[in-house]
C-alpha cells in the first residue's frame, strides 16, 4: 500500500459534516454550538431587536430598575441596558472573527515550517517565542495600543499578532508528529520544495489541531478584547461593548447590579459556549489538548 493511498479519505466537505455531527452528538458540543450560534444571530439581528437608541441619554431615568419599558433597566446615564447588551457583542465578534483566522494562519504556517526544517532557525525562533510568552500579555498589548492608538485598524492586527505566537508552538508540535512519516520522506526524496511539502503533506495532517487551537484562541481573544475595553483601550464610548459596560457599571453594582450583570452574563455565556464547542471539537477530531510541544 502506497503512502498516498493511506492518506485517502473523505472529501473536505464530507469530513466537515462528519465532524459537525460528532460535535453535535456530544452534550457539551450541542450546548456550546447553540450558545455560539445564539450570540452570532443576536449580533446580526440586534439592530432590529434593540428597543431603544443605545446612545440616548436620559438623566431622569438614571439607574432605573428593570420594568416594562426597560427590560434590563438603565445605566448611570439613563441609557437602556437591554439595547446596549444585545448590541454589545457586535464589535467583539467582528474583531475576533477577523483576528482569529489571521492568528491561526500566520502562526500555524510558521510553526509548520519550523517543524519541517528544524535546525538553528528553529532553535533561535522558538527561544524568541518562549521569551515573548514569558511576558504578561496585557502589558505587551497595551504598549502597542498606546503607541499606535485604538480602533479596529489597530486592534485586529494587534490581537492577530499576539495570539498567533502561541499557535506557533502548537503547529510545530503537530508538524513534528508528521515529518518523520514515509510520505513526507518520499516527498523530500522526490525533491519537493518546503512550500509544496507543507501544502500537500503537512497542512492536511495538522489541520485538525489548528482548528481546535483556533477555537480556543477565539475565546481568549474575546476575553482580551473585553479586558482592553474594560481598561479603556478598546472601543470608544458611546459604542455599546460588554467590557465597556462592565467598566461603567462597576461603581454602581451595590445599588444597581443589573447595569453590570447582564453584560457579564452575555460575555460569559459566549466564552463558555466557545470553550464547550472547542472541547467537543477536540474529542471529535482526536486532538489531545494536553499534549506538550517538543522543546
Amino acid at each position: 500500500m502506497t503512502a498516498s493511498s493511506i492518506r485517502l479519505g473523505p472529501s473536505p466537505r464530507a469530513r466537515a459534516v462528519q465532524v459537525l455531527r460528532d460535535v453535535l452528538s456530544r452534550p457539551s458540543g450541542a450546548v456550546g454550538l447553540g450558545l455560539v450560534a445564539f450570540h452570532v444571530l443576536l449580533a446580526l439581528a440586534s439592530p432590529w431587536i434593540a428597543t431603544h437608541d443605545f446612545k440616548a441619554v436620559d438623566p431622569t431615568l438614571m439607574l432605573t430598575a428593570p420594568d416594562a419599558a426597560h427590560w434590563f433597566g438603565t445605566d448611570h446615564l439613563g441609557r437602556d441596558v437591554f439595547s446596549r447588551t444585545v448590541l454589545g457583542g457586535r464589535e467583539a465578534l467582528l474583531v475576533t472573527l477577523v483576528a482569529t483566522p489571521l492568528a491561526v494562519l500566520w502562526g500555524g504556517l510558521l510553526g509548520i515550517y519550523l517543524g519541517l526544517v528544524g535546525g538553528r532557525l528553529d532553535d533561535v525562533l522558538m527561544r524568541l517565542v518562549d521569551a515573548f510568552l514569558s511576558l504578561p500579555w496585557i502589558l505587551k498589548m497595551l504598549l502597542l495600543i498606546v503607541t499606535f492608538g485604538t480602533g479596529l485598524a489597530v486592534l485586529i492586527p494587534t490581537l492577530a499578532f499576539f495570539y498567533g505566537i502561541p499557535v506557533i508552538r502548537v503547529a510545530r508540535a503537530a508538524a513534528h508528529n508528521v515529518v518523520a512519516r514515509d510520505f513526507v520522506l518520499a516527498a523530500r526524496a522526490r525533491g519537493h520544495t518546503p512550500g509544496a511539502i507543507i501544502r500537500r503533506e503537512l497542512l492536511p495532517n495538522v489541520l485538525d489541531a489548528l482548528m481546535v487551537e483556533g477555537a480556543m484562541r477565539w475565546s481568549w481573544m474575546l476575553l482580551a478584547f473585553s479586558s482592553l475595553s474594560f481598561l479603556g483601550f478598546g472601543v470608544s464610548p458611546p459604542t455599546p461593548d460588554w467590557g465597556l459596560m462592565i467598566a461603567d457599571a462597576r461603581s454602581y453594582l451595590p445599588i444597581a447590579p443589573w447595569a453590570g450583570l447582564f453584560p457579564i452574563v452575555a460575555l460569559s455565556s459566549l466564552i463558555i459556549g466557545i470553550n464547550l464547542a472547542a472541547d467537543a471539537l477536540a474529542k471529535a477530531v482526536g486532538v489531545d489538548r494536553a499534549q506538550k510541544a517538543p522543546i
